[in-house]
C-alpha cells in the first residue's frame, strides 16, 4: 500500500453532505455523463460521487468501483443498498499494485479520478490501465486536491496521462482541486 492513503475512517467526513457545500458531486460530473453509460470510479471511498452518478446514469447504466480497502467498499455497498442503486454499481477490490481491469478493456465511457491518483504508487499504470478500460474517446475527470499536490506534482500527473494516450481537452474550474478533462486518443 502506497505511504499515505486516506484511511477508511476519514471516509465518512468525506461523505458527509456538508462537503456539497464545497464540492456538489451533482455538478461536477453532469457535463460528463449520460443515461446508460458505463463509469469506472478508482478510489470511490464511501460513494460520495458513486451514488449521485448511479442516479445520474440510470438503470441500464453501469458502474464499477474500485478500492484497495475493503472497509471502504463495504460501507459504500450498504450506502448503495440503502439507496437502493446496488443494482448498478459493480463493487471490485483492487491490488495495490493494479486496478485489474482487463476484462474491460474498451467497454469504459468516463472515468473519474478524484483525489486518488496522488495516493498510487504509480500514476503511470493508473492512466495506462484507465486508458485501456476506455473506449475511444472517452473521457476521464482529474481532480487533485489542491492541499496536497502542487502544480509541479500535477504537471508530472498530466505527462503521464499523455504518456498513456490521452489529451487534455479542458481545465474545469472545480473548489480547491487542480483539474484536467483527458480525452482518449
Amino acid at each position: 500500500m502506497p505511504k499515505h492513503v486516506c484511511p477508511w475512517w476519514l471516509g465518512y467526513l468525506l461523505a458527509s453532505p456538508l462537503r456539497r457545500w464545497m464540492q456538489n458531486p451533482e455538478q461536477i460530473v453532469a457535463p460528463y455523463l449520460r443515461q446508460g453509460m458505463t463509469v469506472l470510479e478508482p478510489g470511490p471511498g464511501m460513494g460520495f460521487f458513486t451514488l449521485p452518478m448511479a442516479k445520474m446514469i440510470g438503470p441500464s447504466g453501469r458502474i464499477v468501483v474500485v478500492d484497495i480497502q475493503p472497509k471502504m467498499l463495504a460501507s459504500l455497498r450498504r450506502r448503495a443498498a440503502k439507496a437502493g442503486l446496488l443494482p448498478r454499481i459493480e463493487i471490485r477490490l483492487a491490488q495495490p499494485e493494479t486496478m485489474g481491469l482487463a476484462d474491460l478493456n474498451g467497454a469504459v465511457d468516463f472515468v473519474l479520478g478524484f483525489a486518488m491518483v496522488h495516493e498510487l504508487p504509480s500514476a503511470e499504470v493508473f492512466f495506462r490501465e484507465a486508458a485501456a478500460a476506455l473506449k475511444l474517446g472517452g473521457l476521464l475527470l482529474l481532480a487533485e486536491p489542491a492541499g496536497h499536490v502542487d502544480p509541479v506534482r500535477f504537471g508530472r500527473e498530466l505527462e503521464a496521462a499523455t504518456a498513456a494516450g490521452f489529451e487534455v481537452t479542458d481545465r474545469p474550474e472545480i473548489r480547491r482541486t487542480l483539474s484536467a478533462v483527458l480525452c482518449k486518443q
